[in-house]
């Protein structure tokens, strides 16, 4: 199958405007009787469905917690990007969408990038008007700061909840046409497979979580915007519920999966504090604006740090490595995440972690702190102690990044402003996703992905602040256009009765696969075989990879997958609140999942962005491309159990000059 983009013709700056007068519409008499399912009601569902709702198309919305506030778009911390040069420092639409790029280690599309970067500043115009509180300057202008792989301050902030804050931005859109009868809601509804006829997607098998019934739903157009698959490595960022179930129904239905193995680990977690833990803790980037990395420069301290002879504030100044700021001037803390991560990664390695695991370095924020008493000092005028110099210097840290210093003690139990925080990388966002064209439509039509659901924007790497950048955009400005090329073709198909063999055969499907879990009666529970396949992807597909430990993944994910169908043990019933099924659903998936993520990057013999495979790095321990190879999207068609065939996406640049990535 050949794939076609769908990228428009003309100069790079042109193509969006032209598209958005040229492509084909549905009257509003029409849109009444066009019905749109969205699954997932993050920030990209939840803006997809609040404007094509407020287009006049019937909408439905399933999201499996109890209320779309619950997304995990609310976890989001440190800020969107925006292209509007409130600093005026330089920044523009081209250098947005140039940094997105090089960020993404030149394995991103130029159309999408660009599209996303010119609508970037309507999606801070429409946050605003929907009364979203960014954090603002004295003179009531709205506030920037930087974030990794920029030098330029783009990123709008709401304290450190800048998701939250966004999410009830949409939600109060969402909520607005549900109560005028334009959308209605689908909590606790799980979609577990993807109804197809005469080879388009037409609607929906979902399970009611609270009674356990099976639901047949049908719709002209179905979109996912159900987040990503960190969760596959058991351990990240992601909160727990977080899965890849609705995608990889989609794709096991025809839908191709792309760059699985582009995973992105982020530099500033919490670090992993034992094997109780079911999730990891993020500190937020934005902390990279004003704080300093480091970690010992002798071994000898690194051993009494871990071993709690010295504490972080016994090593003198001149005996601390700030590795960031000596690798990479010109960027110093605020260097992309994926090359962070492998800095900090290459220190632990070397033993110069500072915890008792050796898996940690520094986040430090007395520099700051003194700095800001300073400032403070001087604009009142005072000639400060010491003292009063950290008393005024902690105050405005407080006000710039409160909650996040209040979060890290509660969970550490250390006050940072005294101490500098301890962070190691852990997995956060993944740039693969389910294939999508310039429209966001799959290779399955009439069907969508929207924000980290799909693939399209961020190549290898994404940039910190573009997630909920990328969500709205496709759910408040890309798909209102884009579906409507679709649709128009749509308005003389009436709604298909939810008794049509496709609906039945689909919900007989779902319910064996439930009896066969509930069935099993095994003896290892669920967590059991999530946390051994985790294991699996963070020591052999996580930070580094190389293709013996990625064949011996593979090996072992399908032993593992082997040993779940015949011995994990689901307790309870189908029909009632059942946790431990909902989760045993989600594990399946996963195990394919890792197996497909692991042959990807297998396949992928560079190393770029996130994905870093060790025979193929610079003397320096940089990421080496393959550009003549491997300049390409990887798009798996899922053919049978462990058997997909692989596509590929050329990449064309014409605007951007390819080059090795530097940021020293």
């Amino acid at each position: 199958m050949a794939l076609d983009s769908k990228i428009p013709e003309g100069p790079l700056a042109e193509k969006w405007k032209k598209y958005r007068s040229t492509v084909p519409l549905v009257n509003p008499a029409n849109k009444r009787n066009l019905e749109i399912i969205v699954v997932g009601s993050g920030l990209a569902g939840a803006s997809a469905a609040a404007s094509l709702a407020e287009m006049g198309y019937k909408v439905k919305v399933f999201c499996y917690q109890d209320s779309a506030r619950r997304a995990h778009s609310i976890a989001a911390q440190g800020g969107i990007n925006a292209a509007k040069n409130y600093q005026n420092d330089g920044d523009s639409v081209y250098r947005l969408f140039y940094d997105t790029i090089k960020g993404g280690d030149y394995r991103a599309r130029e159309g999408n990038v660009h599209r996303l970067s010119e609508v970037s500043g309507n999606i801070i115009d429409q946050c605003v008007a929907s009364g979203v509180p960014f954090a603002r300057e004295y003179g009531g202008l709205l506030s920037n700061r930087s974030f990794g792989g920029t030098q330029v301050q783009r990123t709008f902030y709401a304290a450190g909840q800048t998701g939250q804050q966004l999410l009830l931005g949409a939600y109060s859109g969402l909520q607005r046409q549900v109560g005028m009868g334009s959308v209605k809601m689908y909590t606790r509804h799980e979609m577990l497979d993807v109804v197809i006829i005469d080879d388009k997607a037409r609607g929906i098998i979902a399970r009611d979580m609270v009674t356990g019934k099976l639901e047949r739903h049908f719709g002209h157009a179905v979109l996912l915007c159900t987040g990503g698959y960190g969760n596959v490595f058991f351990l990240s960022t992601n909160a727990m519920g977080c899965n890849v179930t609705a995608a990889w129904k989609a794709h096991k239905k025809g839908a191709f999966f792309g760059n699985p193995c582009y995973t992105q680990i982020h530099p500033t977690c919490i670090p992993v504090s034992g094997d109780h833990q079911s999730k990891l803790t993020l500190m937020s980037e934005s902390l990279r604006n004003d704080g300093r990395i480091w970690v010992p420069k002798k071994q000898e301290d690194a051993e009494a740090l871990r071993t709690r002879k010295k504490g972080p504030n016994d090593i003198a100044e001149d005996d601390r490595d700030y590795y960031l700021e000596r690798r990479y001037p010109a960027f110093g803390n605020l260097v992309p995440r994926d090359v962070a991560s492998r800095a900090a990664k290459e220190r632990c390695d070397a033993g110069f972690g500072v915890n008792n695991t050796g898996q940690a370095v520094y986040l430090d924020y007395a520099a700051a702190i003194d700095r800001y008493g300073k400032i403070e000092a001087t604009k009142q005028g005072i000639d400060a102690s010491a003292a009063k110099i950290v008393e005024l210097g902690k105050a405005v840290v407080k006000e710039k990044y409160g909650n996040l210093f209040d979060m890290y003690e509660q969970i550490t139990g250390v006050n940072p402003y005294d101490e500098p925080m301890q962070i190691y990388p852990a997995v956060h966002y993944t740039m693969g996703g389910v294939w999508v064209d310039y429209n966001l439509m799959t290779t399955v039509p009439g069907m969508y992905a929207l924000g980290e659901a799909n693939f399209s924007d961020h190549g290898a790497n994404r940039l910190g602040a573009s997630a909920l950048m990328q969500g709205l955009a496709d759910g408040y400005f890309v798909i209102p256009y884009t579906i409507g090329a679709y649709l128009s073709n749509e308005i003389r198909t009436k709604a298909i009765s939810t008794d049509h063999p496709a609906f039945v055969e689909a919900e007989n499907n779902v319910k064996a696969q439930i009896d066969t879990l509930l069935n099993i009666k095994g003896t290892k529970t669920v967590d059991y075989f999530h946390k051994k396949l985790g294991k699996i992807m963070w020591d052999k597909c996580g930070m580094a990879r190389n293709a013996a430990g990625l064949a011996e993944a593979i090996s072992e994910i399908q032993a593992l997958k082997a040993e779940f169908w015949k011995n994990v043990r689901v307790p309870g019933s189908a029909d009632e609140l059942n946790p431990e099924l909902e989760k045993a659903g989600r594990v399946a998936d996963f195990l394919e999942l890792g197996e497909l993520m692991c042959k990807d990057a297998l396949n992928r013999n560079e190393s770029c962005g996130g994905h870093f495979r060790e025979e193929y790095q610079t003397e320096e321990g940089e990421a080496m491309r393959d550009d003549e190879n491997f300049a390409y999207v990887s798009a798996w068609e899922y053919k049978a159990e462990s058997n997909w065939e692989l596509h590929k996406e050329e990449l064309k640049y014409e605007n951007i000059k390819i080059a090795q990535r530097s940021y020293k």
